[in-house]
């Protein structure tokens, strides 16, 4: 598989949450691996996910606007907006 990404990501075992719906609704994910402009999140199932939401990394409270450039049955992959 060719590697598209233009920045490194480094492995993590973080928690997230997806904000989204005019932040009503949040989803627990894990943050696996991350860089300065994306991620790749864990989740149970990733249908009920929009396409584009706010992401917030525990510890420490980071925000990040994002939208999914892929998606697989319990993972997801996120570009910084």
């Amino acid at each position: 598989m060719t590697e598209r990404r233009t920045n490194r990501r480094r492995r993590t075992l973080l928690t997230g949450k997806i904000i989204f719906n005019q932040r009503s609704s949040v989803i627990t994910c894990v943050v696996r691996n991350l860089s300065d402009t994306g991620a790749c999140l864990e989740i149970p199932a990733t249908l009920n996910v929009p396409d584009a939401f706010e992401l917030k990394i525990e510890p420490g409270g980071a925000r990040s606007q994002c939208r999914i450039v892929w998606r697989l049955a319990t993972r997801i992959g996120v570009a910084f907006d």
